[in-house]
Parts: C-alpha cells; structure tokens; sequence
C-alpha cells in the first residue's frame, strides 16, 4: 500500500458524482460542482483525459512559492460506481502517492451542509469510495459534504439520485464554496489545519 507523501509530488482531487445532464444537480454530485468550482478557482476547463475515462485540469493553487501545489482536478466520466478505474489510470499517469489523492462525495450520515474531512477508512456504503477503495485501497483523503438522511421511508438510491430541494438551494453556492476553501486547504496547509478550521 502506497502512503507516501512525497512534498513534491502532484495532486489528484477528486470529485465524485454521475455523468450527464440528467444528474447534474442530483444530491450526489456534490463531488462534480465542487470540482467545477475549484476548476474556476484555478481558470481552466475540464478535458477529456487521453485513455481514462475522466475529464481533467492541471494547474496549481496556493500561493506563490514553498506552498504553492501542483494540481490534477478530475471528474470520472464512468458511473459513480466505477470510479475506481479511471481515478486509478491517471492516478498511475500522474504518479500520484495515494495519500495525495482527494475524493470529495455527498455523505448520508452528516447533516446537510456540514463538512468532514479524513484521511482512509470505510466507504459507508458509498459506491464510489467502495470502488476507489477496491482500486488501490484505502488510505486516501476524503472530504466528506453532509447532505443528510432522506425523509421517512424513501429509500436512500431514490434521495441521492434526487436533486437538493428549494430550501436546500438557497445555501448550497456557499456550501459548495466552503467545500472548495476546505480542500485548498488539505492540500496547502495538511490535514490537521484544515480539519480544525472546517470539520464541524
């Protein structure tokens, strides 16, 4: 198992989600409009990645010298459960340490809103992270985007595969946009500092 950390080496952040239009503004791909936010943040846009199945942007965050990251943003353009594959592919292209790949997903068990930010552990039942994990195991960072229980008894595949509500809208820009801030962070100032300023 992989879990340098080589201060030199790029890294891989990922956000997870579904291709196509007909998902974009599903709860579960929180992952996509992050990515997408960090993508303006660092002013490119997302490309077809030669044989992986994903879409990618090289640039760099952070600011001008010591602490300033070389970058590789992805979105999987497989389904949220193969994301394993083509995450591994340019994770292998880039020589990317595991412990510098990101996945940032739509979390069941935290309420809306809220961020979590971890290094390894289980997938939760969460397809993409079971299929990261499967992959090349998991010592890999997670940001983990609240988006809370579904409502009485609709099943969780319904909820996720649902967009957020009206209510849920009128904050979500800023969550996203703290989601972005919180892994500029991991990735600038290490996971100790980014999780006191934003896990809550």
């Amino acid at each position: 198992m992989d879990v340098t950390t080589d201060a030199a080496a790029p890294w891989l952040i990922v956000g997870l989600g579904n291709p196509g239009p007909e998902y974009a503004g599903n709860r579960h791909n929180v992952g996509f409009m992050v990515a997408d936010l960090l993508a303006d943040r660092v002013g490119g846009r997302f490309k077809r990645a030669g044989k992986a199945q994903a879409q990618v942007i090289e640039g760099r965050i952070g600011p001008a010298g010591p602490a300033n990251r070389r970058v590789i943003l992805a979105k999987p353009m497989s389904y949220m459960n193969l994301s394993g594959g083509p995450v591994n592919a340019l994770r292998d292209f880039y020589k990317v340490p595991v412990a510098h790949v990101v996945a940032i997903h739509d979390e069941l068990d935290i309420d809306y809103g809220t961020l979590r930010l971890k290094l390894g552990g289980g997938d939760n039942g969460h397809n993409g992270l079971k299929s990261m994990t499967k992959a090349f195991g998991s010592e890999y960072h997670r940001v983990r985007f609240g988006i809370g229980r579904p409502p009485g008894r609709m099943p969780v595949a319904d909820f996720v595969l649902k967009d957020f509500s009206s209510v849920e809208r009128k904050e979500l820009d800023y969550f996203v946009d703290r989601a972005a801030d919180a892994v500029e962070c991991l990735v600038i100032e290490g996971l100790e500092r980014a999780q006191s300023t934003y896990n809550s």
